[in-house]
Formats: structure tokens, sequence, C-alpha cells
């Protein structure tokens, strides 16, 4: 009987969850809607996370929605200033986020996260998506999937920064491409992924239109500029608002400003704030998300938080007049009936970054490609020394399976490999060349010979790829979360209430409250997230009216 009471208070409990769930926001077209209504959402944002570490050793950062007494602090400050979305750069996906994503749905505001971390992410010097950044990019989704005020998340911030390096944007990229269709096998809500990027003038252009272009299951679903044009007293035209709008005007996908504020003047009146909600700039922008909530030693806070105190800044004060006076005009859905089709940029001076994108990386690939290799890296060595022997060995043979190059679109198809496999796969290459001689697995006892072993389920990695690993290799989305949970069916307009579809005309992506897909969990996991859920958010739903 005590469990049967338990169960009816479990299923009130994510009765009322899901009844006080916030729409899912959905794109059609440029612009974003509430899924419920059809209403266009406009982001009043606030970039919400410190930027000095305070954390733990095992952290090189602060996780702001991991806190539920800072979101009970934080809150009330953001709501006062109109706030419907928080920006967060850096998630710890082995914490709990319960409580603040549920103060913040209470409290009607969503959150676009990054997926990278600060020692995770791709680097626009060396650039590369790989095994473990694309573990880290879906570990993160697995843990938020199910929070529909998720509105989205974005695969980069700045990582092309300049002309010189707009190679970097292919491997961000296929970050977007594959975190889409890592949603869409595991069956989750349509989530959109986006990019970030700051507001170089020789290439800000090209660097929307390259990640708005091509099919919808390559192209970002949105796209953020950290824009810091308008400093002090402006205007529409002096600032270059009216610039970026010409720019921008024809983009396919929605876009914001991911960042803005210019603290160049101070204090920081915000006068920006009207143009940019105003009539001039609604048609094409979607609202944008003020740099930063925390006062740190780069002073552009809004308040100064000490302990569990908050004072509010100048800052503050101005742009919670200013977010109180707007009235943006607002579209519906319905009234979109096509949208543009971004064309991909050419190459250029300015732009040389291929459409051809990166091999998606998959471990079981990798994995097949170690176990069937004779000559390997002995365990004795230290990662900090792999740098030597790749010099050595691509030295002497052609490392281009390991290698990717992003201008011309030529990848290999071990690219996205650890290093270790990578070095293991170049060793072997070398002793083949060498025509298994003992003395061409030694490099001074930094290489030794195993047993090779090659798995049925393996034999088509390893024929398409090739034994110089030059062929193209066709891993699958892995459709295993990383909460242990196995997803099965897939997602399309059809079977899940979320759907994207793409013509030649025009292209839509859409988003609902409800997780489709079938999920297989044990009937005991079904209870135990039941129970865990009655209390857990049942106690959150009383920390914030």
């Amino acid at each position: 009987m005590l469990f049967k009471s338990l169960l009816a208070v479990a299923a009130a409990a994510v009765s009322m969850v899901v009844a006080d769930d916030l729409p899912a926001i959905e794109i059609v077209g440029n612009k974003f809607f509430y899924s419920n209504n059809g209403s266009q959402f406009f982001i009043k944002g606030v970039a919400y996370q410190q930027d000095v570490s305070n954390s733990t050793d095992t952290s090189s950062f602060v996780d702001p929605l991991a806190d539920a007494d800072a979101c009970k602090r934080d809150i009330p400050y953001l709501k006062q200033l109109s706030t419907n979305v928080i920006r967060v750069y850096a998630l710890n996906v082995s914490l709990d986020h319960t409580d603040c994503m549920q103060m913040l749905q209470d409290n009607d505001i969503y959150v676009i996260a990054d997926l990278s971390e600060p020692d995770m992410s791709i680097n626009r010097d060396d650039p590369q998506w790989n095994v473990e950044l694309y573990n880290r990019y879906t570990g993160v989704v697995d843990l938020f999937h199910n929070y529909t005020n998720v509105l989205g998340f974005f695969a980069g911030n700045e990582v092309t920064n300049e002309k010189s390096n707009t190679n970097a944007s292919a491997y961000v990229k296929a970050a977007v491409r594959d975190t889409k269709a890592y949603i869409k096998a595991q069956g989750y809500r349509t989530i959109p992924v986006g990019y970030s990027a700051n507001d170089d003038q020789d290439i800000r252009v090209s660097l929307a239109d390259y990640f708005a272009c091509g099919d919808y299951s390559d192209r970002a679903d949105f796209f953020g500029i950290n824009m810091y044009e308008w400093c002090g007293s402006s205007s529409y035209k002096t600032s270059g608002y009216s610039d970026a709008t010409d720019d921008y005007k024809n983009l396919g996908i929605p876009i914001f400003f991911s960042e803005y504020g210019c603290n160049k003047v101070q204090p920081r009146k915000f006068q920006e704030v009207g143009t940019l909600f105003g009539s001039q700039m609604t048609d094409v922008w979607s609202g944008g998300i003020v740099y930063m909530y925390f006062q740190e030693t780069n002073d552009y806070g809004l308040v100064s938080v000490k302990g569990d105190s908050v004072s509010t800044l100048a800052d503050f004060n101005y742009l919670k007049s200013e977010m109180a006076s707007i009235s943006p005009s607002s579209a519906k859905s319905s009234d979109v009936s096509s949208t543009t089709v971004t064309s991909c940029p050419t190459s250029t001076s300015n732009w040389d970054a291929s459409t051809e994108l990166p091999p998606t990386p998959d471990d079981q690939v990798c994995n097949c490609m170690s176990d069937s290799l004779e000559c390997v890296v002995d365990s004795s060595v230290d990662s900090s020394d792999y740098g030597d022997l790749f010099g050595e060995v691509c030295g002497n043979i052609d490392c281009s399976g390991i290698n990717g190059d992003s201008t011309t679109g030529k990848y290999g198809a071990y690219s996205p490999c650890s290093p270790k496999d990578k070095l293991n796969f170049v060793l072997n290459l070398y002793y083949l060349d060498q025509d298994k001689s003992k003395s061409a697995c030694d490099f001074d006892g930094s290489a030794s010979i195993k047993k090779a072993t090659t798995a049925s389920s393996c034999s088509s990695y390893l024929k398409s790829a090739g034994t110089s690993g030059l062929g193209t290799v066709s891993g699958a989305i892995r459709t295993t979360s990383h909460t242990g949970i196995t997803a099965t069916g897939s997602s399309d307009s059809g079977s899940q209430t979320g759907s994207s579809s793409d013509s030649g005309s025009s292209s839509s992506s859409s988003s609902s409250g409800k997780k489709s897909g079938s999920a297989k969990l044990s009937v005991d996991v079904v209870a135990r997230s039941l129970l865990v859920g009655a209390f857990v958010v049942v106690g959150s739903l009383v920390v914030i009216a």
C-alpha cells in the first residue's frame, strides 16, 4: 500500500512537471517561435557564468547550473532584467543540475549551453573533431535533453576568429552535424544546435553563410554573433548595426547577438537595446544576450556577488530600464511560407574552409583499427613523447590516413581517433612498409609487437579504410547514450513531435516539450526515477515561487 501511495505521489509530481513545462522553442525560417502557440520568441538574455575558477581540483571552471543556492540567489535579479534566456559556457557532466534547471523553468527562463569546456574544445590553431570531443558534446546532450527550457546548444564559440584560421570552421560544422545526428538517433526531442562567432569584418558574412548553408543535417540551426560595435551613445547607422543587418538580411536561419554590451564607455547605458528590439532590426535579428551577469576583472558585470550577497551595479539599472521599455513586433510561425536557402561561400583570400566536412568520430572504428595492428606504441611511453614518435615515423611514410586538410576537404579515415590510436596506426604502417622487419617495430624500445585481432564486425570498416587509411569509413552515430539508457527508433516528422524537413526552397525545424522515440528502461529504473522525481522536483518547486 505504501508503494502504491508513493507511486501516486510520483505520478502526481510528474504530471505537475509536465503541466508546468515551458513550451520548447522551435525554428521556422529565420525566427524562433513558441511551439505551443506559434508566437515569435525574442532572446532577452544574460551571460551567466563566472570567469574566475573557484572550483575543485578536478575542474577548471565553475558550473553555474550545479549550484542551487546560487541559482536561488541570482534568479530574482535576472527576472528584474526581463531575462528569458541565460547563456552558460561550460557544464560539468558529472554534477546534478536538476534544481537550477527547475528554478529557471519556474521563472520562464531558457538556457543556451555551450557544448565545450575550457580543456575540451576545438582549437583554432590545431583543429580536430575527434572521439574525445564527440563524447564530451554528446555527454552534455544526454544530460540536458529532457529539459524543455534548453533552447539550444552552441557547438563552438569564436573558433574561427580571423581569415588565417577559417579552415577550423569545417571541424565545428562537423560537430554541429554529428550532434544533430546524435540527437535524432537517440530519439530525443529536436534541440537546435548552432555556432557563436566574433564580429570580424573580413570574414563575418562568409562565416555566417558557411554555417547556414548545405543540407539541413549539416548546417547550423542558428547563428550567434558576439557584437560589441555599439559603444556609449550611438545610433543604428553610426554603430554599424545598419550594416550588420544588411549583411545578414538573407540568412536562412535565426541570428542573434550571442554577446553584446561594449564597456569602453561606462557606465553602460544599453541604449542599443531599443534599437535591437525595434522595427529596424527585428525582422532579421532575434534579440541578444548581454555580457555578463558577474562582475569580474574584465569589468563587464551587472552585479557584484560576495557569498550570499548581491549588489547591483550601475549597468544593471540602466539595462533594467531599457529592457522594461521594449515591445518588439511579433510574427507568427504560420505566417512563414518559405525560407531563404543560403549559398555556401566560395574560396577566396579571406575564406578557405571546404564544404567537405571531417568524418564522424566513432570509437568502434578506432578500436577496430587499433586491435588489427601488430606494431603499436609500448605501454611505457608517456603521451607527452608521442610528438617525437610521430615526427620520426611520418618523416619516412605517408601519414595522410590519420590527418585531415579542411581546405581541400581531404581527411584520413582515422583522423578522428585518439592520439594513441593514430600513433599505433602509423607505427604499424611503417612496420608493414619495412616488410615486418623486427627492427622496424622498436624505435629505441618505444614500440612493440602484439597479436593482431579482427572481429567480424570490423571487417567492413577496415576494408573501407584501406591499408593506408585513405579510404572512407561510414561509422554509425551511436545510439547508446552516456547515461546507460538505450534509445531505439528514429526521429522524423511522422514519429516525433519535434520535426525537421528540408527541401529545395524551404526548411523548418521544430521542437516540442515531449521526448519522442521509444526508450527501453527496466521497470525498476522507471519506478526509482519516478520516486526520486516526486521528492526532488516537488522540493525544487517550492524553492522559488
